[in-house]
């Protein structure tokens, strides 16, 4: 009798190792006491043989026999490609609103104005 594999539905977070993927799983469950839904993230390395996931691809996981220390699934499927937009520093650079203030600047703002309490109340 042959048995059935188990299968799992993830998207991947890291695909940076060769031939490796790193895919999270999430599962709800209730709390059987306090009846709340626990959301649990697990991070399964799964084998690519082809390099073809890509960050944010949702896939298929099958449970396999172990292939490293690590790894005991292996990607099936791409089931939808993931759209991950890469943003440089100058970017980021560009976007900001806030004038830079010089130190001398800061330091200007920071102190209060002095007053003559001594003249004033006389």
């Amino acid at each position: 009798m042959q048995r059935k594999r188990k299968i799992k539905f993830g998207r991947v977070v890291s695909n940076s190792m060769d031939k490796t993927a790193v895919v999270t799983v999430e599962t709800f469950r209730h709390h059987p006491v306090y009846r709340k839904t626990i959301r649990r993230v697990v991070r399964y390395k799964a084998h690519d043989g082809k390099n073809e996931c890509g960050l944010g691809d949702t896939v298929r996981l099958e449970e396999t026999r172990p292939l490293s220390k690590e790894k005991r699934w292996r990607v099936v499927e791409i089931i939808t490609k993931g759209e991950v937009v890469e943003v440089t520093p100058v970017e980021l650079e560009t976007q900001t609103e806030e004038p830079v203030l010089e130190p001398e600047e800061i330091v200007a703002e920071s102190e209060p104005e002095e007053t003559n309490e001594e003249e004033s109340t006389g």
